[in-house]
């Protein structure tokens, strides 16, 4: 495929198509594919100059992404873009057992064979910020260090106990890890070169970039595109990068502003899923439900447990299709809330019947997948939304869906989709896809209205 500028892989889906939106709105016409793309599938799209590969490596294991990645790192190199981007979350998301960034930086160092990988996690827009290697993220009107945030330092996989990056990378790795800071980042491009090439010959493997205001973004989008111009560069970052490196091409006019992105309209109604317990999925919801949108509680535990799912999963059926047919829009949620008593509920249950707790999201959003195909299908309804990041990719395999397309913004890393399926049923239907503690307070009303930012 010729003429592309980046390859990137999303550690789930929801990131994934933020990096889609971050790309799309700098002027880079994209691609998102939910499995490895056929070189068929790839000749469809002649103008993307982005291709994207959405996965569930953030709730891998080192030995499972040992066994997955290297075959996907491998094929991504072969589409020829000049870098790589290994797409991670904002805040960060990992620990040495669970959604390892080492491992995934080793694994992709090995394939692509850069003396130097960099590591930019800070997103101004998003509200995340790295100042001397330390993680920030805004919540409200505060701003927290990561490791005492209130949802992140309570994260029920992985929950973040070291806001400083080369301490928590570096339990992830043996890779030595180094910063350019904020105090670098003020110095010329030749000063900062001359650190990188000083790092290089120390031995250093891993560098860390400091982000905390939009000239540090312009200045690390150089760095990781320059650093691409002398062979096949793998970077790891959350949707930073892509801010960085369309704001870099953008002021040099490799890249120009896009088209006017046309709302699509409202809709009568949508269906929405939720398997998030962020607080701010939870206002969202909680926010939809006072402006006229009815709320269906699941039982998680039920869905959970072979031997109760299909008919909890029937239960929650019958009752959307009847909410559904008196007007109004549905959202079925499985939490409200980290505090949420259902959550608890679940693992015990899963813990009961054997099942590893880390494995929650893929056996609810399989179920949770089971009941929103099962209600499209019955209802002919063509708009939908998923939240959570680890929901979102497990929900959209039960449709077949193997695409998405960038629609529109409803909001910061929130954008609305019109998707491919396998499956003539869903093929076209638009989605929009949110992390759990992403979004506009009103993000399911924005979605009933097609309304952009």
């Amino acid at each position: 495929m010729n003429g592309l500028f980046l390859a990137y892989y999303g550690d789930d889906l929801t990131g994934s198509t933020d990096s889609m939106e971050a790309l799309e709105l700098g002027g880079v016409p994209t691609v998102l594919f939910l499995a490895p793309p056929t070189p068929q599938q790839l000749a469809r799209f002649p103008e993307a100059r982005a291709v994207g590969l959405a996965g569930v490596s953030r709730t891998m294991t080192p030995d499972e992404m040992d066994f997955a990645l290297p075959e996907i790192f491998t094929s991504l190199k072969q589409l020829g873009a000049p870098l790589t981007h290994y797409k991670v979350c904002s805040t960060f998301d990992s620990s040495p057992e669970i959604g390892s960034i080492g491992q995934a930086t080793q694994l992709g160092r090995q394939i692509f064979g850069n003396p130097l990988v960099p590591v930019m996690v800070g997103a101004p827009k998003l509200r995340r910020y790295v100042v001397f290697g330390n993680h920030f993220a805004t919540a409200g009107d505060i701003t927290y260090r990561l490791d005492r945030h209130p949802t992140m330092r309570a994260h029920p996989i992985t929950p973040m106990g070291e806001a400083d990056l080369l301490l928590h990378l570096g339990r992830q790795t043996d890779l030595p890890i180094g910063l350019i800071d904020v105090r670098h980042l003020t110095e010329s491009e030749e000063s900062i070169q001359t650190r990188l090439t000083q790092m290089v010959d120390d031995g250093v493997k891993i560098v860390i970039l400091d982000t905390l205001d939009n000239d540090h973004l312009l200045k690390a989008g150089r760095l990781i595109w320059d650093l691409g111009q002398v062979g096949s560069t793998f970077v790891v970052g959350s949707s930073g990068v892509e801010f960085a490196l369309t704001a870099y091409w953008q002021s040099t006019g490799v890249t120009h502003p896009p088209k006017m992105f046309s709302s699509p309209g409202p809709v009568d109604q949508i269906v929405a899923i939720s398997g998030s317990a962020a607080p701010m999925t939870a206002a969202q919801i909680q926010h939809a439900l006072d402006h006229d949108f009815a709320g269906i509680r699941l039982d998680s535990a039920g869905l959970v447990d072979p031997k109760t799912a299909d008919a909890t999963r029937e239960q929650a059926i019958q009752q959307a299709l009847s909410v559904l047919q008196n007007g109004q829009s549905v959202i079925l949620f499985s939490a409200l809330g980290l505090d949420d008593s259902q959550i608890s509920k679940t693992k015990d249950r899963m813990t009961d019947l054997g099942i590893h707790p880390r494995d929650v999201g893929e056996v609810l959003g399989k179920q949770q997948g089971l009941i929103l195909k099962e209600i499209l299908m019955k209802t002919g309804i063509k708009r939908c939304a998923v939240a959570g990041g680890d929901t979102s990719g497990n929900v959209l395999k039960q449709l077949g869906i193997y695409m998405l397309k960038f629609l529109i913004p409803l909001g910061v890393a929130t954008p609305l989709c019109q998707a491919g399926s396998h499956d003539s049923a869903f093929d076209g239907i638009e989605v929009a896809l949110k992390g759990g503690q992403l979004g506009e307070i009103d993000f399911f009303e924005r979605v009933l209205q097609g309304q952009t930012i």
